[in-house]
């Protein structure tokens, strides 16, 4: 009994090794809240996936170029749970988003909210930790 328990701990512990991690950060490591913006942009591409989901938005800028931005917003869980599907928002729609800006200063943005094509203003789940 010892040998086949001592076996499916072992075959358990390779399975768990040999799946890829996800590196997870804090909101702190890599967005500044006190660097809000607003942007308004047409969406072009959404990554529904774990850990976070990741949307991009053409924006133009004050000098008339677009400009891509990527926001990141929680986990799939926790927008389906505040009545996000994956159908929400759509390549194409044109959206409003809160939040807060990288540290980097490259153009990715920490989402508090995001308002729909419809005028619901939905909260992103963001690890910022404010309520939208």
């Amino acid at each position: 009994m010892k040998r086949i328990v001592l076996g499916l701990t072992i075959v358990a512990a390779l399975a768990a090794a040999s799946m890829p991690l996800m590196a997870h950060h804090s909101f702190a490591a890599e967005f500044d809240s006190t660097k809000q913006v607003k942007l308004t942009g047409t969406v072009t591409k959404i990554d529904w996936t774990n850990p976070h989901v990741w949307f991009y938005l053409d924006v133009k800028g004050e000098d008339g170029k677009i400009i891509n931005w990527g926001f990141e917003m929680g986990p799939p869980h926790l927008l389906q749970g505040s009545g996000w599907t994956r159908t929400t928002m759509k390549i194409g729609d044109t959206v409003n988003v809160q939040g807060s800006m990288a540290k980097n200063g490259s153009k990715r943005v920490n989402a508090r909210n995001v308002t729909t094509p419809d005028g619901k203003r939905m909260g992103a789940a963001s690890s910022e930790g404010v309520t939208p």
